[in-house]
């Protein structure tokens, strides 16, 4: 049998599986071939295991999704380059390269990391094909207008907002929720990971591109859920998308300043919003008089980049604040001291701010021998209903930062309502479950409101 002669990148069809193209790689390194999958899900046809699964063909448009289903002839763990080990589905398809027509196993894998959607390995390629590294597309060539013909069954027209979450854990119940709200206002949502997009600086052409090359583009808006270690890059993609057009629910310059916690404080006590008293001092010569400042002790200390309750301690004793404080100071940290607000009893309010407007709010109770009352930390949260100047409160502050979503921590104290901090990424999770209210729709419908969009 002769062997044909084929090039690094190939175009394949899989007529059984509704794919008419698909780029893949060649690659002799690689035993069993692979393909772009995603909702990989088992079940039961008769007697027979299958697999469901998705497939977004096109490597730079993400809004065409083929439905497949197969018969699971093998299950395999494969490592990754990487180290990392997965579980993976083995199917069995025919495959059309050129003009020949063959069946070879193929492996489901998310590739979504990857330059090309599927992999031709070894085993597919024995004693069929000689490969020339040097060359593409010889056995066929396919224009953009001809791959955009073949899958033009599947396009369907816009009849919602394009709406992109930038984040980097799909998982997180938040980003479910608002992925699922979204769609369910007829929105087309798109999930993009901080770490897998880059940008392009550029007068006439600015860009935003992701895994691999992909443009990102025609968007009318993003949803930040930008974590505190991704705080730096986070806010330099937003910027980038504003400059090619693009609505952020959250600015960039208000995500900074809101966590910065003395820059944000600064803010809000030149803007008559009454904060614990707070001192900031650099050198060690001044810890004593920093916490006579204060009150004294009982004392929170909190480092300046901190997030939901980390970096933040308390300290009983002049004395152990002194050498908590210096501690701090020793290893180049910047830190607040801030007076302990004893009748709070180690409770706080979360106020849900969406466009000045307070949606929900809850408070938190820390466990036992804590002061911190985060959720996540232990703490635990119920519905309750805030005064007139505690709303005051949190919708001034969200405005004061210019952030149209913010979770707003307020403390009751004997001087009336203090406030803690406000988070540009507030979860979803402990409001929702605690007062039954639909947040995550909430903000969608404010990007609504903000772009003027009407539904039909």
């Amino acid at each position: 049998m002769e062997k044909a002669l084929i090039g690094s990148q190939e175009w394949c069809s899989f007529e059984n599986l509704n794919i008419p193209s698909i780029k893949a790689r060649i690659d002799s390194g690689a035993k069993t071939s692979s393909i772009q999958s995603t909702n990989i899900k088992k079940f039961k046809k008769g007697k027979e295991t299958w697999v469901s699964f998705d497939v977004n063909p096109i490597q730079d448009n993400l809004s065409i999704v083929v439905h497949c289903e197969s018969k699971i002839v093998d299950v395999r763990i494969v490592k990754s380059s990487s180290g990392i080990t997965d579980k993976r589905f083995v199917i069995m398809e025919k495959v059309q390269i050129g003009n020949n027509s063959f069946e070879i196993e193929l492996t489901l894998a998310n590739r979504d990391g990857m330059d090309f959607r599927m992999l031709l390995g070894r085993e597919a390629m024995k004693d069929r094909f000689i490969v020339d590294p040097s060359k593409h597309y010889l056995t066929s060539q396919i224009t953009d207008e001809e791959l955009e013909k073949k899958y033009s069954h599947l396009l369907h027209e816009k009849s919602g907002l394009s709406i992109g979450l930038l984040a980097t854990d799909k998982s997180l119940y938040s980003n479910k929720r608002l992925m699922e709200a979204g769609k369910a206002r007829g929105h087309e949502m798109y999930f993009y990971n901080i770490q897998q997009c880059y940008m392009r600086l550029d007068t006439v052409t600015p860009e935003v591109r992701y895994r691999g090359g992909s443009i990102i583009q025609d968007l009318d808006a993003i949803i930040p859920r930008i974590r505190p270690s991704m705080t730096f890059y986070g806010c330099a993609l937003l910027r980038q998308f504003h400059s090619i057009g693009t609505y952020c629910l959250n600015p960039d310059t208000a995500i900074s300043q809101s966590r910065d916690k003395l820059f944000s404080s600064q803010l809000f006590s030149a803007n008559d919003i009454q904060i614990p008293i707070t001192g900031f001092a650099k050198s060690p010569l001044d810890t004593k008089d920093l916490i006579n400042m204060v009150g004294g002790a009982p004392l929170v200390i909190k480092l300046l980049q901190s997030a939901q309750g980390k970096g933040v301690v308390s300290a009983e004793t002049d004395k152990a604040a002194e050498s908590v404080i210096n501690a701090f100071k020793s290893l180049q940290a910047n830190i607040l001291v801030q007076e302990f607000i004893k009748e709070a009893a180690g409770k706080d309010l979360r106020c849900f701010v969406v466009n000045g407007k307070v949606v929900a709010s809850i408070e938190r109770s820390a466990p036992k021998g804590e002061f911190r009352s985060n959720i996540h930390m232990g703490g635990t949260a119920k519905k309750i209903k805030i005064t007139q100047e505690e709303r005051r409160l949190a919708i001034k502050a969200a405005k004061i930062l210019n952030l149209a979503v913010a979770g707003v921590d307020i403390i009751r104290s004997n001087k009336g309502p203090l406030l803690l901090e406000v988070n540009s990424s507030p979860g979803l999770e402990g409001i929702e479950t605690a007062t039954g209210k639909d947040i995550a729709n909430e903000m969608i419908m404010a990007i609504e409101k903000k772009l003027k969009f009407k539904r039909q």
